[in-house]
């Protein structure tokens, strides 16, 4: 007899599971490159304003659930890594190569967006670039690999159920038995991490990296101390600048506090899976744009007083732009913005990851 968890039928479940996991986090993965990075075609609406909320909070924590899966199948399949004669055939070398190049680029895909979610990086590349890439070589290598298998994943599908009195001396566990514990672990990993998204499951989010509260009860990822921008987020000649068709114009925070104000209740989402619903209230970005006679379809780019950086700028769409959503917000929670949170000015935009939320702006161009 087989050892439990090493019968073909459960490396089919265990396949079949891993796929959908793999799936909902290769969609979203791509939404949240796509967003940032955006080809021509693709468009990204501004409402439902959760959007993006729900769709990184899937590709976080499918990645997660995958994690186990992983960790179990290759229990299942172990014995046959190892079989010999190594290569027999060629549909059999093909099936061996996608299989080392899908174990490798899923174990790296999964451990990197670990130490993602912990923003933790102990290596020298740029994580979104490389995980990206990679992604594909696992989507590729799965989809090989499951092309050469489709064979013996029907066979192992279709068979009987093992009765109890079949299971011998030596197992200790049943099949179901063994797909069960996978199953209470993936619900265990999930439960102790979705609480980053999910509101009601915050509490028992133990390993949430964002779960607990920062400056004014939001979640800090990037504070303005470390941004290098805490003296001149405070500086009370602080202006903001705006260039449209008709020219440049600048404001005071007393100036942009004359515009008439607005308040929405907005999530911060970001790309490392957390999310939390916040008030936000400022001066509506469609109202600055008028100011320098920026056209309704205006595409802009808003400049941070950080420097440097990979998100120290970002471009909003048109459809973003127009969105009565859409502040430049200077209040948080009915206070002004914490130093940490954008002080004294950030933008504010609907269904938008929250590295594109720019803090401590400096210049609003229309492009």
């Amino acid at each position: 007899m087989t050892r439990a968890g090493r019968e073909p039928v459960t490396a089919g479940h265990l396949g079949m599971w891993l796929a959908v996991t793999f799936g909902l986090c290769m969609i979203t993965g791509l939404i949240s490159h796509g967003i940032q990075h955006p080809p021509g075609w693709f468009h990204w609406p501004s409402r439902p304003v959760n959007l993006y909320r729900v769709t990184q909070g899937v590709h976080v924590i499918s990645g997660i659930a995958a994690i186990p899966l992983l960790a179990a199948k290759l229990w299942s399949v172990a014995p046959k890594l190892f079989e010999r004669p190594v290569v027999r055939s060629l549909p059999h070398l093909l099936e061996r190569l996608s299989l080392l190049v899908l174990v490798t680029s899923a174990s790296f895909e999964l451990l990197t967006g670990l130490f993602n979610i912990a923003q933790n990086y102990p290596w020298n590349f740029y994580f979104p670039q490389v995980h990206f890439a990679v992604g594909w070589i696992a989507v590729g290598s799965l989809l090989l690999h499951a092309a050469v298998k489709i064979p013996v994943f029907r066979r192992a599908l279709g068979e009987p159920r093992e009765p109890a009195a079949q299971r011998g001396p030596g197992r200790l566990v049943s099949r179901r038995g063994f797909l069960g514990v996978t199953a209470l672990s993936v619900g265990t990993a999930v439960t102790v991490t979705a609480g980053m998204t999910v509101p009601w499951l915050r509490e028992v989010a133990v390993l949430g990296t964002r779960s607990r509260l920062g400056a004014q009860g939001l979640p800090v990822n990037r504070t303005a101390a470390a941004a290098g921008v805490l003296d001149s987020a405070q500086d009370t000649g602080w202006r903001l600048e705006v260039r449209g068709p008709r020219g440049v114009r600048t404001f005071s925070l007393p100036e942009l506090e004359s515009f008439t104000q607005f308040t929405a209740e907005l999530p911060i989402a970001c790309v490392e899976g957390w999310s939390q619903q916040a008030v936000w209230s400022g001066v509506r970005l469609a109202d600055v744009l008028r100011a320098v006679g920026a056209p309704a379809d205006a595409q802009v780019r808003v400049s941070s007083l950080e420097a440097a950086g990979p998100y120290s700028s970002s471009v909003v769409a048109p459809t973003h732009a127009a969105d009565p959503l859409t502040l430049l917000a200077l209040r948080l929670g009915g206070e002004p913005l914490h130093p940490d949170h954008g002080f004294p000015c950030r933008l504010i935009a609907p269904n938008r990851p929250g590295v594109m939320q720019t803090k401590w702006l400096r210049r609003v161009e229309v492009l």
